[in-house]
């Protein structure tokens, strides 16, 4: 790459660089097109709606750059993974897909997504993003952003907010016994996302972590004492009128946004719709319980096909065009995330910031295959843990038996 800065410079068809001489090697060998029948030399890239206008900005300085042609498709988020199951084996699927890193215990089982090198670039990301792209010690994908959950609270009603948990159930009691709320802290009821800082912060866990950040399935933790323990808080503050049965996802957000409840978990995906509801709200870390909290990180990224036939032209694009400083702003600026591209976290606003903090100390979302047999018993153990359905220690035990059964079979 002699002669290239990190963000690039324009490459022309038939140039000077080494990179082109690489990049045009499939046109000179007679073979390769894009995936979906193309037909000629480009890259086609499968993402969401709530990203599409992004990528395209960056398919278009791509080509720009380069002069290879970008096509960008959408689909539906949810889509996405099992679309490209069906599409990539037929010859007929994208070259990039843009998506979460918890898709990766399937895509790498079915040998659907290509291991990435960053080489020394990896320094420019965000540790906890690179943990979550990586799968068996292989990074599979180019972060660009993290989520975790943080405090949001309403400043009209909190003036400061509550740096631990005891702090926040007091607050919450206070709030309620003045009338000022119909519930000071709200959390949904049958929503283990939500209520993992809670389960860490008594000193619950998941999966346990081997000493390289990894997951082992073999170390299931929802009847460890700390998560024992964490289902008895979660029981007490039932009993004491502080959590409230049959709140969702939507009645969990419209009772903050109408000024009902002033303190909830929540991740910056809620940023827009707090912002015009008008609520004088403020975002603070995790409160301490008996240990630091960690909540799931999410990380979002690229991916590349396994069965892209243009996997140089793939391949440049992730690592030596959208690895730069220059790419990940324009992501950062059109994308409510936290950045995994580390010089921009300083440029991020307060709220991000402090998002961006929580994932730092927080545990990426389990991306083995052995979590899909995970959420269902634990949600049926948080809605009895809500709806006072057997002894705490009774729930985690009856949950965790049936996961692991359904992991033996």
């Amino acid at each position: 790459m002699t002669g290239r800065s990190r963000e690039g410079t324009k490459c022309k068809f038939g140039g000077v660089l080494l990179v082109l001489v690489l990049l045009m090697s499939a046109v000179f060998s007679g073979c390769g097109t894009a995936g979906a029948g193309s037909g000629e030399e480009q890259i086609l890239i499968w993402t969401d709606g709530g990203r599409v206008d992004t990528v395209r900005e960056l398919a278009a300085g791509f080509t720009g750059q380069y002069e290879v042609p970008v096509r960008v498709q959408e689909l539906a988020f949810e889509d996405i993974r099992d679309q490209l199951k069906l599409a990539a084996p037929a010859g007929e699927g994208p070259d990039i897909v843009v998506g979460a890193h918890d898709w990766l215990g399937e895509l790498v089982a079915n040998g659907l997504v290509e291991p990435v090198d960053l080489g020394e670039k990896r320094e420019d990301f965000d540790e906890v993003a690179l943990e979550a792209f990586t799968y068996d010690g292989r990074l599979y994908g180019v972060p660009y952003g993290t989520e975790a959950l943080a405090l949001m609270y309403n400043e009209e009603l909190v003036p400061e907010p509550p740096e631990t948990w005891e702090d926040l159930k007091d607050t919450a009691r206070r709030l309620q016994e003045e009338g000022a709320v119909d519930q000071g802290y709200v959390l949904q009821e049958a929503d283990p996302y939500h209520a993992y800082p809670i389960y860490t912060g008594f000193g619950g866990y998941v999966f346990g972590q081997q000493p390289d950040g990894s997951y082992d399935p073999s170390d299931l933790g929802l009847d460890s004492p700390g998560s024992v323990e964490a289902a008895r808080e979660i029981r007490g503050m039932v009993e004491e009128g502080l959590l409230r049965s049959n709140i969702d996802f939507e009645t969990m957000h419209s009772l903050f946004f109408d000024g009902r409840s002033a303190m909830f978990f929540t991740g910056p995906w809620s940023l827009g719709d707090v912002q015009e509801a008008g609520v004088e709200y403020a975002i603070a870390p995790l409160p301490e319980m008996e240990q630091q909290p960690q909540p799931f990180v999410g990380a979002q990224g690229f991916m590349a096909s396994a069965y892209s036939e243009n996997k140089i032209l793939a391949r440049t694009f992730l690592t030596e065009y959208l690895a730069t400083e220059e790419a990940m702003r324009t992501i950062y600026e059109g994308i409510t995330i936290g950045p995994a591209w580390v010089s921009l976290q300083d440029d991020a606003s307060e709220d991000i910031q402090v998002f961006t903090e929580s994932a730092q100390n927080g545990q990426p979302l389990p991306a083995i295959p052995q979590m899909s047999a995970v959420f269902t018993e634990w949600e049926n153990a948080m809605t009895f843990l809500f709806e006072g359905q057997g002894a705490p220690e009774e729930v985690m035990s009856n949950a965790a038996r049936e996961i692991r059964a359904e992991l033996d079979e």
